[in-house]
Formats: structure tokens, C-alpha cells, sequence
């Protein structure tokens, strides 16, 4: 943590090797519901992750938070983990992958707006035109499918952007009742909780549903469960002690460009003009919307 701290391209390695590991896990997502069922896949996915998680916590020697957040924890659990993911992993039977990843990480523009609701955050001029500007971009990327007249895509582009908004609620309620909590204990807790939400609905909607396991499934749910999400959020909470939560939230639009690239290349999805234009058009809102706050910052400090 202080080697990121004091060396920028050690910490823009960090940023960089976890935008590109997230940018991949699309592609795993994506391709696990060849041999099971997306609910059933989170379910293996996030028990793994969590359970990864837990021994950071342990190997760490960060303990258990106080009961009082428990029902926090268990808040923010069923809106980032649990609703979220059940959302993606269904709408991804219908959406590609790299449409998938722009559409989920629409979220800061939801966030915005709710903060400016619940947290008094004012709504600047130039802060509203960034998010004028990327919802300009999710309807060019929306309103292009609705002319093919595929409802289950247009079904499952809605659900990601559920999914989205569902983050961006989380992210606000955890503003509220969980930020003075260390963010790593945070993160393995709220996944916890969600994990169970998660196994409750798998086990509702896909009972005894069939898994195929070889060596590609098994790698999917490790990867996604292990790497991408114990791991990569452990480095995450490092780079978010290191930097203004500005420009690393800025750093995660890498996400959706990774998710694209790989979803091109591994999986042959066609990256349409439309989808191009409209992610120019959310990241370029989304960059535009945080700046005035980066510069408040400064200012501040």
C-alpha cells in the first residue's frame, strides 16, 4: 500500500490490471451459461468470492463489524451483490457481453442523480450536462435495438440498467450508514449477504438444474469468484486509499472498453457503430459530470 502510494506507475499498474481483469471476466460471465444457469452460476461464483474474501480478512487480522451495521451490511448486500448480478447474469442470456459492461457501468450517472435527492449533493450546470450527455448515450445504445423489434434483448438491456440504478442506490445508502467502516470488511460482508440472497433465489428459480462441470466451467467460476472479484476488490480498496475517489471512479470506464475489446475478440461480438457512439457518449458524461468535483477537491484541500 505505501509502494502505490508513493509511486504513480506502480498504482496506474494496479488501475490498469484490474480494469483489464474485470474487462475479462465479462467474457467468462457471459460464456459460463453454456453450461449453467445464470443464477446458479452467481451462486458459485459469489460463495467462492466470499469465501476468498474471508481469508484476506483473516490473513489481515480485520475483524467482524459491530452488529449494529449488520442490517446495513445486509442492505447494501442485496443491492450490489445480489440484485445486481441476478439482473446482469439474466439480461446477459439476451445481450452480448460488451454491450452488457457499458450499459452496467452507466451506474456513476445514476449515482449522481441520486445523491443529489439523498445527499444534498449539488447538481451543478456542467454536472448536469455530463449527465445529460451520458443518457443520450444509453438511449443511442437502447434505441438502436428497439428498430430490430427482439424483445428479450430489449428485456435484458432494461434489467442491466436496473441493475445499474440498483448499484447506484447502494452506493448513496452506503454514503449514508457505512462509510466509516474499513472498505475491505465492508465489501466481504455486503458479499456475504448477498451470496445468501443469491443462493435463496437459485434455489427458487432453478432447482435442480443441471451444471455441466469441466475444466472451462470450473475456470470461469474460480476466475470471476477468486481473481476477479476477492482479489481484484482487495487491490481495489488500495487504490481507493491511495487516490481521490474521483479519478479512480473515473478509472473504472476502462471497465466497459476491456469488456468490449475481449467480448470482440473472444466471443465475436460485433462492436456496432451505435454501441461505439453511445459509449463515447456515457464516458464522455460521466468525465464531464465528475470534474467540477475533482477541481472542488483541490480546492478544499
Amino acid at each position: 500500500m505505501k509502494i502505490a502510494r508513493h509511486n504513480k506507475s506502480v498504482l496506474w499498474s494496479l488501475i490498469i490490471s484490474i480494469t483489464v481483469l474485470w474487462g475479462y471476466a465479462w467474457v467468462l460471465m457471459k460464456a459460463s451459461l453454456q453450461y449453467m444457469g445464470p443464477f446458479t452460476f452467481s451462486s458459485y461464483r459469489f460463495l467462492t468470492g466470499t469465501l476468498a474474501l474471508f481469508v484476506v480478512l483473516l490473513l489481515l487480522k480485520i475483524g467482524f463489524p459491530h452488529k449494529r451495521y449488520w442490517k446495513h451490511l445486509f442492505v447494501v448486500g442485496i443491492l450490489q451483490t445480489a440484485i445486481v448480478f441476478l439482473l446482469v447474469m439474466y439480461g446477459l442470456k439476451f445481450v452480448g457481453a460488451g454491450k452488457s459492461s457499458v450499459l452496467l457501468y452507466s451506474m456513476p450517472i445514476w449515482s449522481s442523480f441520486l445523491a443529489a435527492k439523498f445527499l444534498q449533493e449539488r447538481l451543478s450546470l456542467k454536472k448536469l450536462c455530463g449527465l445529460v450527455v451520458g443518457l443520450i448515450g444509453l438511449l443511442i445504445i437502447f434505441g438502436s435495438d428497439l428498430f430490430k423489434q427482439d424483445q428479450m434483448i430489449i428485456i435484458g438491456e432494461i434489467l442491466i440498467i436496473l441493475a445499474a440504478i440498483s448499484w447506484g442506490i447502494s452506493n448513496v445508502y452506503f454514503r449514508i450508514y457505512l462509510h466509516q467502516l474499513p472498505k475491505l470488511q465492508t465489501s466481504a460482508f455486503q458479499m456475504l449477504f448477498g451470496t445468501i440472497g443469491i443462493v435463496v433465489v437459485t434455489l427458487i428459480m432453478e432447482p435442480g438444474m443441471p451444471v455441466e462441470w469441466n475444466m472451462e466451467s470450473i475456470y470461469y467460476i474460480l476466475f470471476t469468484g477468486v481473481v476477479a472479484s476477492a482479489l481484484c476488490f482487495t487491490v481495489w480498496f488500495i487504490i481507493l486509499s491511495s487516490i481521490d475517489i474521483v479519478t479512480a471512479t473515473i478509472s473504472t470506464l476502462l471497465v466497459p472498453i476491456f469488456g468490449l475489446i475481449f467480448s470482440h475478440i473472444l466471443l465475436g461480438e460485433k462492436i456496432t457503430v451505435s454501441i461505439m457512439v453511445g459509449t463515447l457518449f456515457i464516458i464522455s458524461g460521466i468525465i464531464i459530470s465528475q470534474q467540477r468535483e475533482k477541481r472542488k477537491s483541490h480546492e478544499v484541500g
